[in-house]
């Protein structure tokens, strides 16, 4: 079944690989909770937007509640900022603008990764979400990701407010890691070349001829439906709620807040037992964090996005 992973760490997967989730079988599931959340899945905490090095500051939540995750800046992308839509009317590049917070990102394009918000740019018939590694794909692939698994992006984020000159950080608050999405895998396509590649996904940043010629290079689009949860489409991103926050509170954004009956015994890749400390979970600097996921951590997972609200532009 597509939960079921070979043991043999030198399977090679085979250039422009499409494997797709048998999303009929999970649906016949929907109606029994217990056999869902017993699906073999790998969760990963997946850190993505602006941070102290990429782009130099936080990404916004905006005064609704609605999180931005800013792409972090590549000299390789050409598509600006003022050319992503937000909310309101507004553009990324505007919205960083307004903030005035010192962002570095001059001279280079905005690397729209993962690329979850259909509203953000003029999309073509077939659009689905998705996310694209090169560097962390080895990782991945080592960690037996696979279709089904499950990507949590979390940030660097800080609440917003307005002001005299429009949108402003809140004083007083540095931020925190917040999970400020999902994708779950429903297509991999390993070192694929562009012309192989669906017309809707050209325009991704992991389409463009330098990435292309990486053989590392993999996209990893979403499924069409939530396999946990066949009433929410299979990516999107949600509305601040303190239950996504990471960050255990009067700490620095690292030192989390995980819950060590749900987490300790479970492995955490890039971490080891070290890592858990009296009253907190010392994260590592990493982009991927493969948590090899048993019922409760599916479980959590599930509540999380079944208790967070998305939101989409219109």
């Amino acid at each position: 079944m597509a939960g079921e992973r070979s043991n043999n760490k030198n399977q090679r997967v085979r250039p422009f690989d499409f494997r797709p989730f048998d999303f009929c079988a999970a649906s016949r599931l929907a109606g029994r909770r217990s056999e869902l959340e017993g699906l073999v899945l790998k969760v990963i905490l997946s850190r993505k937007g602006f941070d102290s090095c990429a782009g130099g500051h936080a990404s916004p939540i905006l005064p609704d509640g609605k999180m931005l995750s800013l792409p972090i800046p590549k000299d390789k992308d050409t598509l600006r900022y003022d050319e992503i839509a937000a909310p309101d009317g507004k553009t990324y590049g505007g919205i960083i603008d307004e903030l005035a917070a010192g962002a570095r990102i001059a001279g280079m394009g905005a690397h729209l990764d993962p690329d979850l918000v259909r509203g953000a740019r003029p999309r073509l018939e077939g659009w689905r979400p998705a996310l694209g590694h090169t560097k962390a794909s080895t990782h991945l692939q080592k960690e037996g990701v696979s279709v089904g698994d499950l990507f949590l992006f979390y940030g660097w984020f800080r609440h917003t407010e307005e002001g005299d000159d429009g949108l402003r950080f809140r004083r007083g608050n540095k931020g925190y890691h917040v999970i400020f999405g999902y994708l779950q895998i429903g297509e991999i396509l390993t070192a694929p070349a562009h012309s192989d590649l669906p017309t809707w996904l050209r325009d991704h940043p992991h389409a463009v001829s330098s990435r292309v010629a990486n053989d590392k290079n993999t996209i990893y689009v979403a499924m069409q439906k939530l396999s946990l949860h066949p009433n929410y489409p299979g990516a999107g991103i949600f509305q601040f709620d303190k239950q996504n926050v990471l960050t255990k509170e009067g700490l620095s954004r690292s030192r989390w807040n995980l819950d060590p009956e749900l987490f300790q015994n479970v492995r955490i890749s890039c971490h080891s037992q070290t890592a858990w400390r009296d009253e907190f979970f010392q994260s590592n600097r990493g982009q991927e964090f493969v948590i090899d996921a048993n019922k409760p951590i599916v479980a959590w997972a599930s509540r999380l996005i079944r208790n967070s609200r998305l939101w989409e532009l219109d």
